[in-house]
């Protein structure tokens, strides 16, 4: 009986450090692709940058009135999306 109870207790020990192991591991792991997913996000927001700008150039040239503000939601979408990467990047590293 006292053989069952302390390996038991061992085996519960020996789980929690490899729990913890596990969650160290997690982090680096997750620490390691932020960075690259960082620059995704700006080349996601060039992407976008560009295809408002020829967006908003049609419409321009098309002498719609609505320029403006196409104009702001293309242009504003492409801001939020550099802002937003470079505060997750000060956040978490």
């Amino acid at each position: 009986m006292l053989y069952i109870l302390t390996s038991s207790v061992l085996s519960a020990q020996k789980s929690a450090t490899s729990g913890v192991a596990a969650f160290k591991q997690a982090s680096d792991a997750l620490t390691q692709y932020f960075d690259p997913l960082v620059t995704l996000i700006y080349v996601v927001g060039a992407v976008v940058g560009l295809i408002g700008a020829i967006k908003v150039y049609q419409k321009f040239s098309q002498g719609d009135p609505d320029t403006g503000k196409t104009a702001a939601s293309w242009f504003g979408a492409c801001i939020f999306l550099v802002i937003s990467a470079t505060v997750l990047r000060a956040f978490f590293l």
